[in-house]
């Protein structure tokens, strides 16, 4: 196969010998088959910042920093030097959490280059050594649907212990290898202790875990574990090994709103004082 414009950087650097053929064309990026030596990668080639809508990142994007102050600056502004700036910034992101939580043990592509848009990782595949199929393009009998959602959720629960969401996670991301499902596609992938969407996003992906497994186990769609999940995360309970129960009841104690009231008012009354007292200094 000809050697593709984006790549050609990587095998005149010496890190790809050949292309095998293009795997995948994704709404984020095109895949393709490498040989690296006596071994097969993949090669993700991201595609441009304007093919992708700026307005859907947010949400992901909260809380990410750059320790570039111009580059900051531009981002906020959405100069084409920002655009280009937060292109690699929502690339980067996705090699860092294939790495945290590769670290972390959870079922992810083991990343082994990044350059110039080019993400180059483990090649996933099946027991025959093919690239390994979607979940969604697989038919599962009950049993074997109630077994993989229950490996998934462990690792969301090991994601969320290494401090980390997926944020898109459902059934189009995620790959029956040879030894279980990996999680893929991590470009959105957010802080779970930093990023005020956090919680939503995690008991979105559980949720639609649930209803894809639920098609061919019903009895999941009775299930909470995503809120559960987040409540012992908050709680400081959660672990690999902690023993979810699908169920959720949620705490309907009644908020003391005159209370914090009275500390809100004390709290303003408090820093009135302060600045009348270093009014009086000066």
């Amino acid at each position: 196969m000809k050697i593709p414009k984006r790549l050609v950087p990587l095998v005149d650097d010496g890190l790809i010998d050949s292309v095998v053929r293009q795997l995948m064309s994704g709404k984020e990026a095109l895949v393709y088959v490498v040989r690296c030596g006596m071994t097969v990668r993949c090669a993700k080639v991201y595609k441009e910042a304007e093919k992708r809508s700026f307005r859907q990142a947010v949400d992901y994007t909260e809380n990410r920093k750059t320790k570039n102050s111009r580059q900051a600056r531009a981002m906020a502004k959405r100069t084409r030097f920002g655009r280009e700036a937060q292109e690699q910034a929502w690339q980067s992101a996705e090699v860092a959490a294939l790495y945290r939580l590769a670290d972390a043990g959870v079922r992810v592509p083991h990343p082994y280059h990044f350059q110039a848009g080019v993400l180059l990782m483990e090649l996933i595949t099946d027991h025959e050594g093919h690239a390994a199929p979607r979940l969604n393009d697989v038919d599962l009998t009950p049993e074997v649907a109630i077994d993989l959602h229950g490996l998934l959720l462990r690792e969301v629960v090991r994601m969320l212990g290494a401090g980390v969401v997926h944020g898109d996670l459902s059934e189009f991301n995620i790959l029956l290898g040879d030894r279980g499902p990996v999680i893929i596609d991590l470009p959105q992938a957010i802080d779970a202790a930093g990023n005020r969407h956090a919680p939503r996003m995690l008991v979105r992906d559980v949720d639609n875990l649930r209803r894809y497994f639920g098609r061919f186990a019903p009895a999941l769609l009775a299930t909470d574990y995503g809120k559960e999940i987040w409540a012992l995360y908050e709680a400081g309970g959660l672990h690999p090994e902690v023993e979810l129960t699908g169920r959720f009841e949620p705490d309907e104690k009644a908020v003391d709103l005159e209370g914090v009231m009275r500390e809100i008012d004390d709290a303003r009354l408090e820093e009135a004082a302060l600045r009348m007292r270093l009014r009086e200094q000066h």
